[in-house]
């Protein structure tokens, strides 16, 4: 399965492609020079990282791979997203969609990885279904948790980090040439509304 670096990766990924979707954005504010913190969208794409990372949380509770990766806690992820939307205001669906695609997208990392544990692959279905799914297509190597510093899971975690770094970062680099672009242009459009030529 892939790292905690990859799965976060991967929601950062899924936070700048939901930004590239037209409509519904929250109005951004005209700065000058915001920081690179604001122009990567702030701290809803750090949420959506820690969402990406978040079904990980049962390697503490001996279940992994079950309850927390499954379309049961995807679905309780995105009732959570809507409440605290509706609490602190924003676009309701794009900011649920947003936080919900991040977390599924550890579940789609996690079918796409090698799986050498038993029982193989995720309980993607629960609560429907207790049966366990894995692709076979082995994009992402799986990474070893039970000896982490012993010489020799660190020198597999860390070949699994740079796979997932070779295949994540030039996406991730497009994407957010393509957003910084469409972004600018939202901002142009948008100061063109509110303070018409005169």
């Amino acid at each position: 399965m892939p790292s905690p670096f990859g799965h976060a990766l991967g929601g950062v990924l899924t936070a700048w492609l939901a930004d590239l979707v037209p409509g519904g954005r929250s109005p951004r504010p005209a700065e000058p020079a915001p920081s690179w913190f604001q122009r990567a969208g702030g701290g809803l794409t750090a949420a959506c990282a820690v969402l990406a990372a978040l079904p990980d949380i049962d390697l503490f509770f001996d279940h992994h791979r079950t309850v927390t990766h499954s379309v049961g806690a995807v679905s309780l992820v995105a009732c959570a997203a809507a409440v605290v939307t509706l609490i602190r205001g924003g676009p309701l669906a794009r900011i649920t969609l947003m936080c919900t695609a991040a977390y599924a997208s550890h579940l789609l990392f996690d079918w796409l990885a090698v799986d050498n544990t038993t029982p193989r692959g995720v309980q993607m279905l629960w609560p429907f279904g207790h049966r366990f799914y894995v692709s076979g297509w082995n994009l992402f190597r799986q990474t070893e948790r039970r000896s982490l510093f012993s010489g020799r899971d660190m020198r597999i975690n860390a070949l699994a980090v740079l796979q997932e770094m070779a295949l994540l970062v030039p996406p991730l680099a497009g994407v957010w040439l393509i957003r910084v672009k469409a972004l600018a242009r939202f901002a142009t459009e948008l100061s063109c509304r509110d303070h018409p030529p005169q």
